[in-house]
């Protein structure tokens, strides 16, 4: 978990770094696309500890 947050920290300066140009932009449509990812996953992940749970 610690190196996720260190990742996003990072794509945070680098950001930063470039300003509100086109960088920042795509760097924000990367992280939508990486939230909803990562939502999926987390609830594919508790249907599957469920239905283990349930068998």
């Amino acid at each position: 978990m610690l190196g996720w947050a260190l990742t996003f920290f990072l794509l945070a300066l680098v950001s930063a770094v470039f300003g509100f140009g086109g960088f920042a932009v795509a760097f924000a449509g990367i992280a939508k696309i990486l939230f909803f990812v990562f939502m999926i996953l987390l609830i594919a992940s508790f249907v599957m500890r469920t239905l283990g749970k349930a068998a």
